[in-house]
């Protein structure tokens, strides 16, 4: 689980060294996905449950969350 963990930190970390050129609704779609998947593994590790879930549900609810954020803010046109 510790190894899960620290790859997935780094897959994060990785992932954000990125965002250079990417548009404003990339870096948000980005940035809520892996705000929300270390979240959901925060969760999960509360809870006792899979770590993997956790994230994979927490990634995709951040991801959401940031094209809605974008949407709102119009700052995709």
């Amino acid at each position: 689980m510790r190894t899960l963990v620290t790859l997935l930190v780094a897959a994060i970390l990785l992932a954000t060294l990125g965002c250079a050129g990417m548009s404003s609704r990339e870096q948000r779609v980005l940035s809520g996905g892996a705000i929300g998947a270390a979240a959901g593994v925060g969760t999960a590790a509360l809870v006792g449950g899979p770590l993997i879930v956790g994230a994979a549900a927490g990634a995709a609810a951040g991801a959401v969350g940031g094209v809605i954020l974008d949407e709102m803010q119009g700052s995709h046109r």
